[in-house]
């Protein structure tokens, strides 16, 4: 049985038409106009006055996360069918062994864990360690496993953090390899003290963790990746940017012509510090790191979005319930179990905030929310574009809808909403995944189990980079 969705407007990062998008079985056959139904059994989607996306692609989520005592509270399972909701039909998850574990004894426990997701998923490997036999197995996710990108942590000292040492070794390997580092720049020992020093002045609430990771720590660290990942040779890509600081060493290295990516995610772009200093520990909600900034720094990282210094839009997606989770640490922020939901509410965010306020055009947003995670990660052009060939994951966009984001309604399987009360303009109608329609009108439809291990190449990387002076 094929989909025919007539008369929409296609819109991918290069082009913008009014025309049709036919899809026999799993995959779009093809694009045009005066398109008509192969089969009598085809449903044909009337998308008249409607906007036809490639399905979204949030290259940063933490689906069922062992983290601080916990578990993030989406599996694979709700938190795939959430992004579905909010027109995302892929994901790249993080593989993250306990420190001390081999790479691929973790890679077999992520693999059991996605099994039952409801859409495509992939994966980046964290190196937490390096040990006797890590290098030979990054080869073997490289290789073998079609996982060509390693996630690190400068922050987290003594659990999954990594040294200067221990990442320079991850930089290296993955250059030998063709292979894409992407780090969590903070400074660790420094939030360890400032973690210490606060806790010991009796300054125990969600807002002291703001302070214990202030901007500068994340600039530092920034600079400090960008510094080696320059002399060895080796393409970043900096994960959930938030600062001025930060964006200023990925200006100054892409200035002297060293290949820098970077990711924000719309917390960053849309909320300020005062989350945390809402009553009866609902700051709480707002806990994760790097934290959420001071006003000035969203404008600056909204600059960075259209100069082109940040490529990606995506959600850290890592949710754990205010009620028997976040409440862990209600007499001291640093055991608070950091992150929060955000899947489902992106695509709305994004084009509210971006398109509709003036700051991106459509064609941007498309390549922010689809395109450029598949051009980067290797999954383009079987992902991130409307072309003959590609993956049929697609999402039908009504851009005169309205809503109002809620934890009563969400998706997510969390009790909180850091976008609480925010007003998005349009709305998801349909979104289609392997060519089936998976969510209409408000109601999901998905099939556990019936997503897709993505394995991945990066065919364009190591792009040449500009030897160190």
């Amino acid at each position: 049985m094929g989909i025919l969705i007539k008369n929409g407007e296609i819109v991918t990062a290069s082009d913008k038409f009014v025309g049709d998008v036919y899809c026999d079985g799993d995959k779009i056959v093809a694009v045009g106009s005066g398109l008509v139904k192969q089969g009598a059994d085809d449903v044909v989607i009337d998308a008249s006055g409607q906007l036809v996306f490639p399905g979204g692609i949030d290259a940063h989520v933490h689906m069922e996360l062992p983290f601080m005592g916990t578990e993030s509270s989406d599996d694979f399972e709700t938190g795939t069918a959430a992004g579905v909701a909010g027109g995302t039909t892929s994901i790249i998850d993080f593989v993250i062994p306990a420190r001390g574990q081999h790479l691929l004894d973790g890679l077999a426990m992520w693999k059991e864990k996605a099994k039952k997701s409801v859409a495509d998923y992939a994966f980046h490997m964290a190196v937490t360690w390096w040990g006797d036999r890590t290098k030979s197995e990054m080869e073997q996710c490289v290789r073998e496993e079609g996982i060509p990108s390693f996630k690190t942590f400068m922050a987290y000292r003594g659990a999954i953090g990594v040294d200067d040492v221990e990442l320079i070794q991850v930089m290296q390997t993955a250059k030998d390899l063709g292979a894409l580092v992407t780090v969590h720049a903070e400074h660790g020992d420094v939030v360890v003290a400032l973690q210490k020093k606060l806790v010991a002045e009796g300054k125990l609430d969600p807002k002291y963790h703001a302070l214990s990771r202030p901007a500068p720590v994340e600039g530092e660290a920034t600079n400090r990746a960008i510094m080696m990942a320059r002399l060895i040779g080796e393409p970043i890509y900096i994960v959930h940017l938030t600062c001025r600081e930060a964006l200023d060493a990925v200006m100054d290295a892409r200035r002297r012509g060293q290949v820098v990516l970077a990711e924000t995610c719309p917390q960053y772009l849309l909320l300020d510090d005062s989350v945390y200093d809402k009553p009866d520990f609902e700051g709480a909600a707002y806990v994760m790191s790097p934290p959420i900034r001071p006003k000035g720094h969203q404008e600056a990282l909204w600059a960075g979005i259209g100069s082109g210094l940040i490529q990606v839009v995506a959600t850290d997606h890592c949710p754990f319930n205010q009620v028997g989770q976040k409440d862990m640490g209600r007499e001291n922020f640093t055991k608070i179990p950091n992150g929060a939901a955000g899947i489902e509410n992106r695509l709305g965010l994004l084009w509210t905030y971006g398109v509709e306020a003036g700051r991106i055009d459509v064609n941007r947003f498309v390549d922010l929310f689809s395109t450029q995670p598949a051009k980067i990660f290797g999954l383009y052009p079987r992902k991130g574009t409307i072309v003959p060939g590609a993956d049929a994951d697609l999402v039908i966009f009504d851009p005169k809808g309205s809503g109002v984001i809620s934890a009563k309604t969400h998706h997510h399987r969390c009790d909180r909403n850091i976008f609480e009360g925010f007003e998005v303009k349009g709305k998801v109608t349909q979104t289609i995944v392997h060519g089936r329609v998976q969510y209409k009108d408000g109601k999901l439809d998905v099939v556990r189990g019936a997503g897709r291990y993505l394995p991945r190449k990066l065919e364009s990387f190591p792009v040449p980079v500009r030897e160190a002076r």
